[in-house]
């Protein structure tokens, strides 16, 4: 049963296209939110918007480059020009990757961090102030279990998602009297394209890291953003949400 807990709102989510920002997208459209749908496949993210058209939402499809600042201050104007306003940023778009601090070469390591960190900044730095002209909002960042541990061979990939719960609270910090509220929602291991190249051994040795037994589902993600994006978060800000079947509690 949906509540219209978004309804009225305007949501920009980016790296929509699949996984866990498009069941973000998927959510906020039937709990109400008109939406402005990013990813740099720009055809992938189009299906998604027009999925949601076609089942009585409002969405619109955006290519774009998160590691763009032309491209993050488009896709936040594209929203207010087509809805009048900005209510909500989702910041969801990442990639992953492996290596030590031997390994990765310095072009990867400053990928990871464009795409992962940067990005997250970009996008606060042009949504901020149409948030403050609706008279606040929320802004929830997708980071990781990876944020709160460290790990073999992931150097690159877990400093981002540190460096991204350290943002999230310094824009909590910096605009809560705005009402702005900043969040962010640190999944465990989800059931995405991500983790389509894993053997079946990697598969199990990682499942058996959550102390639940599986993975997550994009869809349980999603419904912890929603919670974080709508009213009823309305005494919540600077943390980080933990969605990881237990991985952090072994």
């Amino acid at each position: 049963m949906m509540s219209g807990r978004l309804s009225g709102k305007v949501a920009v989510v980016t790296g929509a296209g699949q996984g866990i920002g498009a069941a973000i997208a998927r959510l906020f459209a039937e709990e109400g939110a008109r939406l402005v749908l990013a990813d740099l496949a720009g055809e992938r993210v189009a299906v998604v918007a027009k999925e949601i058209v076609s089942n009585g939402g409002k969405a619109e499809a955006v290519r774009a480059d998160v590691t763009s600042d032309s491209d993050c201050r488009a896709m936040i104007e594209a929203g207010v020009e087509r809805y009048g306003r900005l209510d909500i940023l989702v910041n969801n778009a990442g990639i992953a990757g492996k290596g030590t601090v031997t390994e990765v070469t310095e072009e990867f390591w400053d990928r990871v961090m464009a795409v992962n960190l940067k990005s997250m900044f970009l996008t606060a730095r042009h949504a901020v102030p149409h948030l403050e002209r609706a008279g606040g909002g929320a802004i929830v960042c997708v980071a990781s279990v990876a944020g709160f541990t460290g790990e073999l061979g992931q150097v690159a990939y877990n400093t981002s998602k540190h460096g991204v719960i350290g943002l999230v609270r310094c824009l909590a910090y910096d605009h809560a009297a705005a009402g702005i509220r900043v969040n962010a929602v640190c999944p465990g291991a989800i059931d995405t394209p991500l983790l389509s190249p894993l053997t079946q051994e990697r598969r199990k040795r990682l499942e058996d890291k959550h102390m639940m037994g599986r993975f997550g589902q994009p869809e349980e993600i999603a419904r912890a953003v929603l919670h974080l994006a709508s009213d009823e978060s309305s005494f919540t800000t600077g943390t980080a949400y933990l969605v990881d079947g237990g991985y952090t509690a072994f």
